[in-house]
């Protein structure tokens, strides 16, 4: 029972331990493996006049139309919660800690944005607040928020022909699809990239490439940073760099119809890309749509430009390392973008790896409960009993080396014939076994040689016999009584241990869940 109750304790301690990292520690990581980058990869600390940014891709926040689970089902209100969760924390613990100035969006807030009804999208839209704590901001009411919507937010332009409600709907919650604003001395440029492949004569797209004329037009100085949903065109197979974990996408489009607009596509076309990066000249692009990361180059008349391509912050979007990115902005008014703006790509927890890590901690500790013996020593019985017959084999070789080395005596008969006779060192001769005669000596002892070997007890065979017999006749309904028996007993004994942890463990759980879900 001593040993039960200390593995319990060890099993106790253990989950503790890690569902402390697992639910906590694991979103504090980022703030010590991330920081704010430098401008030009400088070395010297920031000046504090830098504008830091946030920047967190496709938050998809699930609904019915994510997993085709009922609506309102255990299922799916699960996955729903276990996903928001994560976020929320994400959000909480790893990127408002860097204490941005303000953060970006860069679309897909919602997963089937387009397709839900009011009171749907509405309901989506509560969550995402409560996710990012936006409620009227909050604590963070400092921070100003940026959004660019994305395919699923409003869907592609073939949609926006049959539905414009639903661009009236996003823009009415988060304002214009496109629209500029200023952080330092750069300038931001936010557009809805979803219309611009759209109708020619669409009047979505007529009203997005005006807007990007117009900044065209306006002739300054600061440099530009350009915030699309969905990425610039680049060449199949085109390499992404080292932070992709996923296979590399590339260009799929589909068309409505002859000037019917476009019902999907992973990338702009090679026209409208060059002709956005020839208007807007920014010296970087961010954007998302893509889900995992994508660092590519563009080659333009004014320069090559760098493009980052954000990984979704969910863990649920096919993303195994979900991330976001810190950006500094330099308050110098310099057109170069390694010193305009300085960008850092921060990995948040791997979330999938830690519920891998619960199942076979859960599978390790069953297994534990069910085999581990009720004397921890026993479990080692094969091992001593092993090391016992190496030291009866040692102790006996040794007995024999022993005899090789006696001394030996000459003994004569009355005939005058010689005998040799092993002394006997260590067991002395008692007075009665020593003969009067010299013949009777000897006899004496050679039959005191084999005095040691006795005859097994007569009873002892034949009870051995009845058992064989017994087990031959088929009685083996005893032992296997006592098998299911012990058992039994096994399984009620790992139910006892299970409950222990779970009373120490599962309050812990619902205390962590809890605490990072509630209004902060």
């Amino acid at each position: 029972m001593q040993s039960l109750s200390r593995l319990t304790l060890v099993l106790c301690v253990a989950w503790v331990l890690t569902l402390l990292y697992g639910e906590m520690v694991a979103y504090w990581i980022p703030l010590w493996t991330c920081s704010w980058p430098r401008p030009d990869g400088s070395l010297s600390s920031l000046s504090g006049n830098e504008v830091k940014v946030a920047v967190i891709a496709d938050p998809q926040i699930m609904d019915r139309t994510s997993l085709n689970l009922a609506p309102k089902s255990f299922a799916l209100e699960a996955a729903q919660f276990c996903t928001d969760l994560y976020m929320r924390r994400s959000f909480h613990l790893s990127i408002l800690p860097f204490k941005p100035n303000l953060v970006i969006f860069l679309g897909d807030h919602f997963d089937g944005g387009p397709f839900l009804t009011d009171q749907e999208w509405s309901e989506s839209l509560n969550r995402f607040k409560h996710i990012f704590d936006l409620e009227g901001h909050g604590r963070y009411s400092n921070i100003a928020v940026y959004y660019v919507c994305g395919n699923h937010d409003i869907g592609y332009s073939h949609f926006h022909m049959k539905n414009p409600e639903v661009i009236h709907r996003y823009e009415k919650e988060f304002g214009a699809r496109n629209y500029r604003f200023s952080a330092g001395k750069v300038d931001f440029i936010v557009v809805d990239a979803q219309t611009l492949d759209g109708a020619k004569q669409g009047k979505e797209a007529d009203l997005s490439w005006q807007f990007i004329k117009n900044i065209s037009s306006d002739v300054t100085s600061s440099p530009r940073v350009l915030l699309t949903h969905i990425p610039l065109y680049r060449l199949d197979d085109n390499p992404c760099g080292i932070f992709r974990s996923s296979s590399i996408i590339n260009q799929r489009v589909t068309f409505a119809g002859v000037n019917q607009g476009m019902t999907y596509q992973n990338y702009l076309t090679k026209e409208s890309s060059d002709h956005l990066l020839n208007l807007i000249k920014p010296v970087l692009v961010l954007s998302g749509h893509d889900h995992d990361h994508c660092t590519v180059t563009h080659s333009t008349q004014f320069g090559p430009i760098v493009e980052h391509t954000l990984g979704t912050i969910s863990w649920q979007q096919g993303n195994l390392y979900p991330s976001f990115m810190l950006l500094t902005v330099s308050p110098s008014n310099s057109m170069s973008s390694a010193i305009a703006v300085s960008t850092r790509l921060c990995f948040l927890p791997r979330q999938t790896h830690i519920y891998i890590w619960y199942l076979c901690q859960l599978v390790v500790t069953l297994l534990l409960m069910l085999l581990w013996p009720a004397n921890a020593f026993a479990f080692f019985g094969p091992f001593v009993t092993f090391i016992d017959s190496l030291r009866s084999n040692l102790i006996t070789a040794k007995e024999k080396v022993d005899e090789d080395d006696c001394e030996y005596e000459m003994i004569w008969d009355s005939e005058g014939s010689m005998h040799l006779i092993k002394k006997n060192k260590t067991v002395p001769l008692a007075s009665s076994d020593v003969g009067s005669s010299t013949r009777g000596n000897a006899v004496l002892r050679t039959s005191a040689k084999k005095q040691p070997t006795q005859e097994q007890d007569p009873s002892v065979f034949l009870e051995m016999n009845i058992d064989m017999n017994s087990d031959k006749t088929g009685r083996v309904q005893r032992p296997s009584r006592s098998k299911v028996m012990r058992l039994i007993l096994r399984l009620v004994r790992v139910f006892r241990l299970i409950v222990l942890v779970a009373a120490v463990n599962v309050p812990l759980y619902m205390m962590l869940l809890f605490k990072d879900w509630v209004g902060r």
